[in-house]
């Protein structure tokens, strides 16, 4: 196969793991930065540039479109499904998960569960939006947020107050969720491929931090997640039409709640704690599935 990964750094581990996969297993791949695709959207003739050269003869392409590129990314992404090329996960589908807030909406119209999440517009009503997450401790999230960036831990309706008008002061769209504070600064990351949870790990906050990214200084174990824990990360992959994602799921004392859907999961953190090659996971996976033509738009909404 030919594969083409649409990534801005191709020196990240996850991108160079991916290119060596793939050549183990007999592929080409090349990486290309996708700020320097440039389009023809010309009828019945879709055609992707890059560096003044017409992209062709590519099987799949593995979309690694960074959380500030969305917009721009999906678009050079939908440009190659409108060439009959296979992509990972569905420009769509990527749209869905980098949305938090659709993203919320989509789970809970599956019956996924999930902390208790508000989110109201106008300043006027914070009092309320407060009462109906039950009060402080509360989460308040940027909606384009990502790695734990924009998250605030609000201990005091009072504090919660003054840091939703200070977002509110410069116009961003935010979420207010319940604290699940029995999760004790852990959180679960599932694996998904392919409708398969592949590999868990427990993701661990720094001192004093509640955030357990790894980006942020938390670590990360293997971790054997329960059959309900399996189950909800797989819905929440099927919710969002995602082949290839990472579930990030706390366990509240009434069960598993989702927090986010990552469409564009980093592999060093869960590959190193759990030793399983999910790069070459991720290449089989395209190997049974990118066939001329199979694009779709999976799931609804």
């Amino acid at each position: 196969m030919k594969i083409a990964m649409l990534a801005r750094n191709a020196n990240l581990y996850t991108h160079q793991r991916l290119k060596a996969a793939a050549e183990d297993r007999g592929h080409e791949l090349d990486i290309i930065n996708t700020l320097r695709c440039y389009m023809n959207i010309a009828s019945r003739r879709p055609e992707v540039y890059y560096n003044g050269e017409k992209l062709t003869g590519y099987d799949a392409v593995i979309p690694r479109i960074g959380a500030s590129v969305t917009y721009y990314g999906t678009a050079v992404l939908r440009q190659f499904e409108m060439m009959g090329v296979f992509p990972l996960n569905e420009s769509v589908a990527i749209g869905r998960s980098r949305d938090k807030l659709r993203s919320m909406q989509l789970l809970a119209r599956d019956g996924i569960g999930l902390p208790v999440t508000t989110f109201a517009h106008d300043p006027k009503q914070t009092d309320e939006v407060l009462k109906l997450a039950g009060g402080a401790p509360l989460v308040i999230k940027l909606l384009e947020g990502t790695q734990g960036i924009g998250v605030v831990l609000a201990d005091s309706d009072r504090s919660a107050t003054s840091v939703i008008e200070a977002f509110r002061g410069v116009k961003v769209n935010i979420l207010v969720q319940e604290f699940i504070k029995e999760a004790g600064g852990t959180d679960i990351r599932a694996l998904v491929i392919g409708g398969k949870v592949v590999a868990a790990m427990k993701r661990t906050g720094a001192e004093g931090d509640f955030r357990s990214n790894l980006h942020r200084g938390g670590s990360a174990k293997p971790i054997k997640i329960s059959p309900e824990e399996r189950s909800t990360a797989i819905r929440a992959a099927k919710a969002m039409g995602l082949n290839v994602c990472g579930v990030d799921m706390l366990r509240a004392n009434h069960g598993p709640v989702v927090m986010e859907v990552n469409s564009s999961p980093g592999l060093e953190g869960v590959e190193k704690a759990t030793g399983i090659d999910i790069a070459g996971k991720i290449i089989e996976f395209l190997e049974k599935k990118a066939k001329p033509g199979q694009t779709k738009t999976k799931g609804k909404g």
